[in-house]
Protein backbone atom coordinates (compact mmCIF):
# COMPACT_ATOMS: atom_id res chain seq x y z
CA UNK A 1 0.00 0.00 0.00
CA UNK A 2 1.39 3.18 -0.98
CA UNK A 3 0.69 7.02 0.42
CA UNK A 4 0.24 9.80 -1.38
CA UNK A 5 -0.31 13.70 -0.56
CA UNK A 6 -2.24 16.15 -2.82
CA UNK A 7 -2.36 19.80 -1.93
CA UNK A 8 -5.49 22.13 -2.55
CA UNK A 9 -4.01 25.36 -2.50
CA UNK A 10 -5.88 28.82 -3.97
CA UNK A 11 -7.78 31.95 -2.69
CA UNK A 12 -10.00 32.66 0.36
CA UNK A 13 -13.46 31.35 -1.20
CA UNK A 14 -12.03 29.47 -4.02
CA UNK A 15 -13.78 25.78 -2.52
CA UNK A 16 -10.56 24.26 -1.01
CA UNK A 17 -11.74 23.04 1.97
CA UNK A 18 -14.96 21.94 0.68
CA UNK A 19 -13.23 20.53 -2.35
CA UNK A 20 -11.48 18.09 0.61
CA UNK A 21 -14.62 17.28 2.69
CA UNK A 22 -16.43 16.10 -0.39
CA UNK A 23 -13.83 14.06 -1.87
CA UNK A 24 -12.43 12.06 1.53
CA UNK A 25 -13.73 9.11 3.04
CA UNK A 26 -13.07 10.48 6.62
CA UNK A 27 -14.72 12.79 8.35
CA UNK A 28 -12.05 16.25 7.37
CA UNK A 29 -9.95 17.98 9.83
CA UNK A 30 -9.96 21.67 10.17
CA UNK A 31 -8.60 24.45 11.18
CA UNK A 32 -11.48 27.50 10.90
CA UNK A 33 -10.90 30.78 12.83
CA UNK A 34 -13.54 33.47 12.59
CA UNK A 35 -12.52 35.78 9.92
CA UNK A 36 -10.89 38.82 11.81
CA UNK A 37 -9.97 40.58 8.55
CA UNK A 38 -11.74 41.83 5.24
CA UNK A 39 -12.31 37.71 4.21
CA UNK A 40 -15.28 38.30 6.74
CA UNK A 41 -17.06 40.00 4.07
CA UNK A 42 -16.74 36.61 2.23
CA UNK A 43 -17.38 34.66 4.52
CA UNK A 44 -17.17 34.03 8.55
CA UNK A 45 -14.67 31.37 9.16
CA UNK A 46 -11.37 30.86 7.58
CA UNK A 47 -8.71 28.15 7.17
CA UNK A 48 -5.65 29.49 9.46
CA UNK A 49 -3.58 26.28 9.58
CA UNK A 50 -5.21 23.60 7.03
CA UNK A 51 -7.74 21.08 6.08
CA UNK A 52 -7.06 17.39 6.13
CA UNK A 53 -8.84 14.21 4.43
CA UNK A 54 -8.05 10.95 2.81
CA UNK A 55 -9.20 8.79 0.05
CA UNK A 56 -8.61 5.10 0.20
CA UNK A 57 -8.19 3.59 -3.43
CA UNK A 58 -8.93 0.22 -4.63
CA UNK A 59 -5.86 -0.78 -4.52
CA UNK A 60 -5.69 0.21 -0.58
CA UNK A 61 -3.53 3.16 -1.39
CA UNK A 62 -4.38 6.12 0.66
CA UNK A 63 -4.14 9.91 -1.05
CA UNK A 64 -4.06 12.53 1.79
CA UNK A 65 -5.39 15.61 0.74
CA UNK A 66 -4.26 18.59 2.34
CA UNK A 67 -5.68 22.09 1.71
CA UNK A 68 -3.92 25.08 2.46
CA UNK A 69 -5.10 28.51 4.00
CA UNK A 70 -5.79 31.00 1.21
CA UNK A 71 -4.96 34.20 2.85
CA UNK A 72 -1.36 35.38 1.93
CA UNK A 73 -0.70 35.88 5.86
CA UNK A 74 -0.45 32.29 6.22
CA UNK A 75 2.11 31.38 3.27
CA UNK A 76 4.30 30.15 5.95
CA UNK A 77 1.66 26.90 5.66
CA UNK A 78 2.35 26.88 2.34
CA UNK A 79 5.74 25.92 2.11
CA UNK A 80 5.45 23.30 5.13
CA UNK A 81 2.08 21.33 3.77
CA UNK A 82 3.73 21.07 0.32
CA UNK A 83 6.84 19.19 1.33
CA UNK A 84 6.42 15.53 0.47
CA UNK A 85 3.51 16.19 -1.79
CA UNK A 86 3.27 14.84 -5.14
CA UNK A 87 0.47 17.45 -7.47
CA UNK A 88 -0.99 20.43 -5.99
CA UNK A 89 -4.33 20.89 -7.15
CA UNK A 90 -5.23 25.19 -7.56
CA UNK A 91 -8.75 26.34 -7.25
CA UNK A 92 -9.98 29.97 -8.38
CA UNK A 93 -13.18 31.60 -7.84
CA UNK A 94 -14.28 32.72 -11.40
CA UNK A 95 -16.90 35.17 -9.46
CA UNK A 96 -14.20 37.66 -8.10
CA UNK A 97 -12.60 40.72 -9.47
CA UNK A 98 -9.76 39.32 -11.25
CA UNK A 99 -9.42 35.42 -11.68
CA UNK A 100 -6.45 35.58 -13.90
CA UNK A 101 -4.50 37.78 -11.92
CA UNK A 102 -5.33 35.25 -8.56
CA UNK A 103 -4.05 32.46 -11.01
CA UNK A 104 -1.09 34.21 -12.04
CA UNK A 105 -0.08 35.05 -7.96
CA UNK A 106 -0.68 31.42 -7.02
CA UNK A 107 1.29 29.94 -10.17
CA UNK A 108 4.17 32.45 -9.00
CA UNK A 109 3.55 31.58 -5.18
CA UNK A 110 4.04 27.78 -5.86
CA UNK A 111 5.99 27.52 -9.44
CA UNK A 112 8.55 25.93 -7.66
CA UNK A 113 6.59 23.30 -6.12
CA UNK A 114 4.34 22.68 -9.43
CA UNK A 115 7.54 22.45 -11.70
CA UNK A 116 8.60 19.35 -9.52
CA UNK A 117 5.43 17.91 -9.54
CA UNK A 118 2.04 18.48 -11.73
CA UNK A 119 -0.53 20.83 -11.31
CA UNK A 120 -4.56 20.66 -12.36
CA UNK A 121 -6.31 24.06 -12.22
CA UNK A 122 -9.80 23.87 -10.95
CA UNK A 123 -12.41 27.04 -11.91
CA UNK A 124 -15.16 27.21 -9.12
CA UNK A 125 -18.24 29.56 -9.22
CA UNK A 126 -18.63 29.24 -13.24
CA UNK A 127 -22.24 29.39 -12.22
CA UNK A 128 -22.21 32.80 -10.71
CA UNK A 129 -20.22 34.13 -13.73
CA UNK A 130 -19.16 32.51 -17.22
CA UNK A 131 -16.12 34.88 -18.09
CA UNK A 132 -13.41 34.12 -18.24
CA UNK A 133 -13.78 30.94 -19.77
CA UNK A 134 -11.69 28.03 -19.71
CA UNK A 135 -9.75 28.89 -22.84
CA UNK A 136 -8.33 32.33 -20.82
CA UNK A 137 -7.19 30.23 -18.10
CA UNK A 138 -5.37 27.75 -20.57
CA UNK A 139 -3.66 30.96 -22.61
CA UNK A 140 -2.43 32.52 -19.00
CA UNK A 141 -0.89 29.10 -17.98
CA UNK A 142 0.70 29.34 -21.08
CA UNK A 143 2.12 32.81 -21.05
CA UNK A 144 3.56 31.84 -17.55
CA UNK A 145 5.22 28.77 -19.06
CA UNK A 146 3.03 26.05 -17.67
CA UNK A 147 2.22 24.15 -21.14
CA UNK A 148 -0.52 21.76 -21.02
CA UNK A 149 -2.32 22.24 -17.70
CA UNK A 150 -5.50 20.35 -16.97
CA UNK A 151 -8.40 23.25 -16.37
CA UNK A 152 -11.99 21.72 -15.61
CA UNK A 153 -14.89 23.82 -14.28
CA UNK A 154 -15.95 22.40 -10.61
CA UNK A 155 -17.98 22.37 -8.48
CA UNK A 156 -16.23 21.76 -5.24
CA UNK A 157 -18.94 20.53 -2.80
CA UNK A 158 -19.25 17.35 -5.86
CA UNK A 159 -16.83 14.29 -5.01
CA UNK A 160 -17.28 13.93 -9.17
CA UNK A 161 -15.84 17.21 -9.71
CA UNK A 162 -12.96 16.78 -7.54
CA UNK A 163 -12.06 13.44 -8.12
CA UNK A 164 -11.78 14.42 -11.50
CA UNK A 165 -9.32 17.07 -10.48
CA UNK A 166 -7.17 14.08 -8.55
CA UNK A 167 -7.60 11.85 -11.49
CA UNK A 168 -6.68 14.24 -13.98
CA UNK A 169 -3.51 15.38 -11.95
CA UNK A 170 -2.47 12.01 -11.08
CA UNK A 171 -2.47 10.94 -14.73
CA UNK A 172 0.27 14.34 -15.60
CA UNK A 173 2.57 12.48 -13.22
CA UNK A 174 1.73 8.79 -14.14
CA UNK A 175 -0.40 8.62 -17.74
CA UNK A 176 -0.38 4.68 -17.51
CA UNK A 177 -1.49 4.71 -13.94
CA UNK A 178 -4.60 6.34 -13.82
CA UNK A 179 -5.56 4.87 -17.48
Amino acid sequence: MSHYKIIFAGPVGAGKTTAVTAASDIPPVRTDASASDEVRDLKPNTTVALDYGAMKLADGSTIHLYGTPGQQRFDFMWEILTEGGIALILLIDNSRGDPLKELRFYLGAFSGFIRKTAVAIGVTHVDLCNTPRLTDYQLELERAGFGCVPVFEVDARARRDVCLLIEAVLSVIDPVASA
